[in-house]
């Protein structure tokens, strides 16, 4: 059921997804969805936390899978680049979800910047393991703004292409950022 307001808050956004559109894509009976989701914020909760979960096991797994830092944000980037066709139709499954509970004044408060955060949290580690030290924070933040602004173009115009450039363009921006951070060998002295 979770798996079914995912992909419906996503693709129809939180105030036209109802708990019979839920039931009806998760092919239960509806009383099954009321059972376990009392309130429509019951829903945006459990997305939320399924989005959070989502992220930190993909970030495991990219640190399991790379080596450097470098390697691993370059492997964000594919990752977050290969929804492009998804992003153009729908937007970020994340940034729109955040964007629209932003906007419900009356809505609890839901662990929303965790998606973000979550992300920022782990990039600032590979600029901080890349040589980046207090920089590594703002670097961080400068990429998944980079992303989630492309991503709202790549929507707006629904052009993918405008996302997968984008993830090119990212990927030689950390090349320069990994370039930046070594530090520099100074010649040694012989003592003559």
């Amino acid at each position: 059921m979770v798996a079914a307001a995912v992909q419906l808050l996503h693709q129809h956004g939180i105030e036209r997804t109802t708990l019979a559109d839920i039931a009806q894509l998760a092919d239960v009976p509806a009383g099954n969805v009321y059972y376990y989701f009392k309130t429509k914020d019951d829903v945006i909760a459990a997305v939320v936390e399924a989005h959070v979960q989502q992220v930190r096991t993909t970030l495991q797994s990219i640190d399991s899978g790379h080596r450097s830092p470098k390697a691993r944000l370059k492997a964000l980037v594919r990752e977050l680049g290969g929804q492009s066709e998804m992003v153009a139709r729908y937007g970020c499954p994340f940034g729109s979800l955040c964007s629209e509970i932003d906007k419900r004044l009356d809505a609890p408060d839901f662990a929303v910047a965790d998606l973000m955060l979550v992300i920022i949290g782990w990039a600032e580690e590979q600029f901080r393991e890349m040589g980046h030290g207090s920089q590594a924070r703002d670097l961080a933040i400068d990429l998944l703004a980079a992303y989630q602004g492309n991503a709202l173009l790549a929507n707006t115009l629904r052009d993918p292409k405008i996302l997968s450039g984008a993830a090119r363009r990212l990927d030689r921006w950390i090349d320069g950022a990994a370039h930046a951070a070594r530090p520099t060998t100074k010649p040694t002295s012989t003592g003559q």
